[in-house]
């Protein structure tokens, strides 16, 4: 991966970051969990911030990082950070996200490092190398989710089958009104 982009992973000044979610056998849309952005820290994303010239967007990444990689592999509430973006907005008077500044979002990247040692009692990491690992047992833990166990009894998806884990370079969705993700089938799920 490092070769195709050109971008070495932990690197500080061309980082490589990564997305980690499930290559289960058989498509589970939503059911499986994913981590995005994996790779930043406090260096990292102010490298990504001078290179694309985006601080708002880097630190956007960061602070969606760290409350992902916190819900999903560390199990803290997504309802904590979302308590700390609603808090922002109404002390910073705006009613969306977008509307946040890059020094906003650095902000809310602190708050959420803080909510993360409190409820775990240690700093984030900054190691991407352990930010990978974690996210990988999160993601083959996920395979025994509630939702995921519903999912494969309803559509008859043997439990044996398994998931694999599948690290890939980051397309960025958020990086402006032009940018998108998404996914794409080359066979009808259903039918084949």
């Amino acid at each position: 991966m490092e070769e195709i982009t050109g971008k070495k992973f932990g690197d500080k000044e061309n980082p490589l970051l990564v997305s980690v979610r499930s290559g289960a056998r058989a498509s589970m849309p939503g059911m499986m969990d994913t981590i995005l952005n994996l790779g930043l820290n406090e260096t990292v994303v102010e490298a990504i911030a001078a290179k694309s010239g985006n601080a708002r967007w880097a630190w956007d990444c960061y602070r969606r990082f760290i409350q992902m990689y916190s819900d999903v592999v560390m199990e803290v509430g997504k309802k904590y950070f979302e308590e700390l973006i609603d808090k922002m907005k109404a002390d910073r008077g705006v009613q969306q996200d977008v509307e946040l500044t890059a020094d906003d979002l650095k902000e809310l990247a602190s708050q959420f490092k803080a909510e993360y040692k409190e409820k775990i009692g240690e700093d984030f990491p900054d190691d991407p190398k352990e930010q990978l690992m974690g996210a990988i047992k999160a993601v083959f833990r996920s395979w025994d989710n509630p939702r995921a166990n519903v999912y494969r009894r309803d559509n008859d998806i043997p439990y044996s089958w398994g998931t694999a884990v599948n690290v890939q370079s980051m397309a960025f969705g958020n990086m402006g009104d032009d940018c998108g993700t998404g996914v794409a089938f080359t066979r009808d799920p259903a039918t084949g």
